[in-house]
């Protein structure tokens, strides 16, 4: 059984694949502090108390924006699973995508998987949309290259900045308010942060598509995807799976026949 592992900044999605059926999915905080054993320890027990045995893992991938985390987890899959992990980014290792940018080594793992994933499940021109940390906007054209795209902050990094910039604007909750005119405080942060992250991502949709030239298929991906999936018209799919299932892919693309 597969390993996959999702390290973003926030956090660590652990995931065991049999065959293409995910067995378990598991969420760790990112803390670069952490070590392998802690890692080790607490996935192993939550494996168990789901009846799955550390043995079952025979193989691993690892797919990290964090460099100071991958230590660590190489360790882990070494140490409790017998297992030397696939990094993707590391040398050797094959995407099945050609990478069309100026320096290919910069581009985060995330939006490479995500990138091989869309392109085995969708078919033509993708926009892929990642709700987590950053929100991400990545083109894959219709051979599978990844393009390029767009980073902005995530929302709830946009909160968090609205409420440390501003002493008297409180910390809130990201939801999708009733109306657009809030009659106070809270209601008019959340309208102009909710509706106006709607904006931001109709925005950036409508300009990568008129500067790619060709019709594009949006899928949304990421924590909050499913609530900007319901309060925009721009994005056809939800997909809330598609970077683990990337890694899944690569791992097969990287097998020792």
């Amino acid at each position: 059984m597969l390993l996959a592992i999702d390290s973003g900044n926030t956090n660590i999605v652990f995931a065991l694949f049999d065959g293409d059926k995910v067995l378990g999915e598991w969420r760790s905080s990112t803390d670069t502090n952490r070590t392998a054993d802690e890692f080790g320890v607490w996935l192993t027990q939550l494996m168990a108390m789901e009846g799955l045995t550390r043995e079952v893992v025979t193989s691993c991938i690892i797919a990290s924006v964090v460099p100071a985390v991958v230590f660590a987890l190489k360790t882990v899959c070494r140490k409790y699973f017998g297992c030397e992990a696939l990094v993707v980014g590391d040398d050797g290792v094959n995407l099945g995508i050609g990478i069309k940018l100026d320096r290919p080594e910069e581009v985060g793992a995330d939006r490479l998987v995500n990138a091989v994933a869309a392109h085995r499940s969708y078919q033509g021109a993708l926009l892929v949309i990642d709700f987590g940390t950053a929100t991400t906007f990545d083109v894959v054209d219709e051979a599978g290259n990844y393009c390029g795209g767009a980073i902005a902050p995530g929302i709830n990094l946009s909160l968090e900045a609205l409420h440390m910039a501003a002493a008297k604007l409180p910390r809130v909750a990201i939801g999708r308010p009733r109306t657009v005119i809030g009659k106070a405080t809270v209601p008019a942060m959340r309208s102009g942060i909710f509706w106006g992250y709607c904006g931001l991502i109709e925005g950036l949709v409508s300009r990568i598509k008129k500067e790619f030239g060709r019709p594009m298929t949006v899928i949304a991906t990421g924590g909050l995807a499913p609530l900007f999936m319901d309060a925009s018209d721009v994005i056809q799919h939800l997909d809330p799976d598609l970077t683990l299932r990337g890694l899944l892919e690569i791992h097969h693309l990287n097998e020792v026949k």
